[in-house]
């Protein structure tokens, strides 16, 4: 086993150059297999950029929403091979046009993300800094997936789930947004699913996307926006 570097006070060169950075948005949308996808259409939006292999099906969700209510839609999608977590506060369109057209085109967003915690498996959670919107989505949440609990009590959400930070480009467009977080298990993710047809959605996805689509239509037709 090689030497540990122990850090000295001081400049330490040994130690610098063991250090290895994290690669900014833009490197990461470089990098082989990565795509980025958007589509322009209303002033609501849907984003997932932790797609593709990194947080399954969690594009696919956010891209079906998207197109059936008329909402933009953003996405960063992995391959297998990468598979690189990024915090969501990184996501900066200082480094994507086509992520800052988005932004500039919303005025209202849902970021669509996957987590996998022991103990909330059957959780979703919804944070980001809209809570109004928060608790509509959820309202159509619980009538659609019964089986499940949607939290959007942020007092029941752990803080680094919760998206409130001003960066998250959830929080970025004028009217903020939702950020849910999903567990496997609604992504059609995991040994439930085992004897499932893998060519299709699982019904919790099914239903899941259907209730979005039907929170957005009612929010954007009752014009409501505030924050």
């Amino acid at each position: 086993m090689l030497p540990v570097p122990v850090a000295q006070p001081g400049p330490s060169p040994m130690w610098d150059d063991c250090r290895v950075s994290e690669p900014t948005f833009a490197e990461l949308l470089a990098m082989p297999g990565v795509v980025e996808q958007c589509d322009l259409r209303g002033s609501f939006g849907f984003m997932a950029y932790h797609g593709g292999a990194l947080e399954e099906t969690t594009d696919v969700i956010a891209g079906q929403a998207a197109c059936r209510c008329g909402a933009s839609y953003y996405g960063v999608l992995q391959p297998e091979s990468l598979q690189l977590h990024f915090p969501s506060i990184t996501v900066t369109p200082d480094e994507s046009p086509a992520l800052r057209s988005f932004l500039d085109h919303v005025d209202t967003v849902v970021t669509i993300h996957g987590f996998h915690r022991i103990t909330m498996r059957t959780s979703i959670l919804l944070g980001g800094r809209n809570r109004e919107l928060a608790a509509h989505i959820a309202r159509h949440l619980r009538v659609a997936l019964p089986d499940y609990e949607a939290v959007d009590a942020l007092k029941q959400i752990p803080v680094e789930l919760q998206g409130l930070h001003a960066r998250n480009p959830v929080n970025v467009p004028r009217h903020a947004g939702v950020q849910i977080e999903l567990p496997p298990r609604a992504r059609g993710v995991g040994s439930f699913w085992a004897d499932h047809n893998g060519d299709t959605l699982v019904p919790h996805t099914r239903a899941l996307i259907d209730a979005l689509v039907a929170a957005v239509d009612e929010w954007t037709t009752a014009g409501t926006t505030r924050p």
